[in-house]
């Protein structure tokens, strides 16, 4: 099973993509599209201090009657973050995920945020790892 950080390395797009608190819900949106993910790592001097989600937008945004464009990032995001470590292993994170019903999961190396992982990241490399096991005992049985 892969760590956390090779996953990562893995990614086709390198890129930590972040906002600041300060801005705009609107411009959190208008990244998430541009970039076709569902959250965005909020970070202020280089430190991680939320995580901003089509949740957030839809729970604390649009049911609440908020204005995209009038209401900043630090009023919605999520500001107690779950985060892993660069070396946890795929099925750990995964678990942790489904235990807290969250889809996007930031990995640390120390106080540093290396990247961010989605369910589909961790989803696709569990049936990678499925069918590379699956290979090996064919190859074990046929001798």
């Amino acid at each position: 099973m892969k760590s956390l950080k090779q996953i990562l390395d893995e990614k086709k797009h390198k890129e930590i993509i972040s906002i600041a608190p300060h801005r705009p819900v609107f411009d959190a949106l208008v990244v998430l599209a541009e970039y076709k993910i569902g959250a965005l790592a909020v970070m202020q001097n280089d430190k991680l201090v939320g995580i901003f989600s089509e949740r957030d937008y839809a729970r604390s945004v649009v049911l609440q009657g908020r204005s995209s464009k009038a209401t900043a990032i630090a009023e919605v995001m999520t500001g107690n973050v779950i985060c892993c470590k660069a070396s946890d292993l795929a099925d750990s994170a995964m678990r942790l995920m489904s235990e807290k019903r969250i889809r996007h999961l930031p990995v640390m190396d120390g106080d540093a945020l290396i990247g961010m992982l989605s369910m589909g990241d961790l989803v696709k490399e569990i049936i990678a790892e499925q069918e590379r096991m699956i290979k090996l005992l064919e190859m074990y049985i046929k001798g």
